[in-house]
């Protein structure tokens, strides 16, 4: 068995335009730092965007995808408070993304304690809640390849405005991430957010 821990944040966002888009930006995992993109278009067309093989064989074997792009994906976080953007290039995606203040959620994670927060028997226990604070979430479950996937969230962050565009098509304003992209067994919130979490993946 092996196990296999990513930390960093996860954002999902909704557009009029149809497309759902969902970035994670992972500052310590087995493949190093990187950042990758998981879209789904306005017909349901799941695209994962991966900066390179090794990442895009790791995250296909765990999520579902109907396309694997390689391309360089890059994050810039700018500024802080309410002044906070991210900014995402990832091939034929550009997404300029607003940031806001802490949600509910993340007042009610941000005390406490990190190994707490993010440890298996935790995310078990937590599944229920946040299935009933936020349905179509769930923090521990079955991913790809008979992997155990577990997700122990840490803060969380509203979103207030996107920009951008898909293979030469604007985006449009921001929208709730409605219907949920099926990656995998969870989506995220459906309110645009942006959430800082570890992710463990047990292999067998």
């Amino acid at each position: 068995m092996a196990i296999d821990r990513f930390d960093g944040a996860i954002l999902g966002v909704g557009t009029t335009s149809g497309v759902r888009v969902v970035v994670g930006r992972w500052e310590g995992s087995p493949l190093g730092a990187f950042a990758d993109v998981m879209l789904a278009t306005a017909d349901d067309q799941r695209v994962l965007l991966a900066p390179d093989e090794a990442v895009a064989e790791y995250v296909s074997q765990t999520y579902h995808f109907d396309e694997v792009v390689h391309c360089p994906v890059t994050v810039r976080d700018t500024g802080d408070g309410a002044s906070r953007r991210w900014h995402v290039s990832a091939g034929e995606l550009v997404l300029d993304v607003v940031l806001g203040g802490r949600t509910a959620t993340g007042r009610l994670l941000r005390p406490i304690p990190t190994a707490l927060a993010t440890s298996r028997p935790v995310a078990v226990l937590a599944d229920p809640f946040a299935r009933l604070l936020h349905p179509g979430v769930r923090t521990v479950g079955t991913a790809g390849g008979g992997r155990r996937e577990y997700y122990g969230a840490r803060d969380q962050h509203a979103v207030e405005a996107v920009a951008g565009s898909w293979r030469g098509v604007d985006l449009g304003r921001l929208a709730p991430v409605d219907p949920p992209p099926r990656f995998g067994f969870s989506s995220t919130p459906r309110t645009p957010s942006l959430t800082r979490v570890r992710t463990t993946i047990v292999r067998s």
